[in-house]
């Protein structure tokens, strides 16, 4: 039995499934249903889990290579908020894009994490190293 780290058996399954350069959507509360990504839904209730707590869990175990946050994200979050996303990313290089861009980006993606976050313009996409 695990005891330790990730113990949802569908996030690890999904995580499994990422190899070099693959990415990974940890999304909010409200971004919609992509038919063709599979999708693993962590969602409590609104604000539990939030992506912040989401990309700490996975990078405890996995090696990210870069990261895609939506450019909106700056100018529609506190000072607090965005420096709880730099403080979750660590050392992951972010790169901001316009968010209908990154929304182009996901149909590509290995897997989409729904989480109960509910700030806006807090998806991101992971790529593994």
């Amino acid at each position: 039995m695990i005891q330790s780290g990730i113990l949802n058996p569908h996030l690890l399954s999904l995580l499994a499934r990422v190899r070099h350069t693959n990415t990974l959507v940890i999304a909010d509360s409200m971004f919609p249903h992509w038919p063709n990504v599979p999708e693993v839904d962590l969602s409590l209730v609104y604000g539990i889990p939030t992506v912040p707590d989401v990309i700490r869990a996975i990078l405890q175990h996995w090696k990210p290579g870069s990261a895609w946050i939506a450019s909106e994200f700056e100018e529609h979050n506190p000072e607090e908020v965005r420096r709880e996303f730099a403080q979750a990313f660590g050392d992951t290089r972010v790169i901001p894009v316009p968010h209908l861009q990154l929304k182009a980006r996901v149909p590509g993606s290995i897997g989409l994490i729904r989480t109960g976050e509910r700030r806006i313009y807090t998806n991101v996409l992971l790529e593994s190293a």
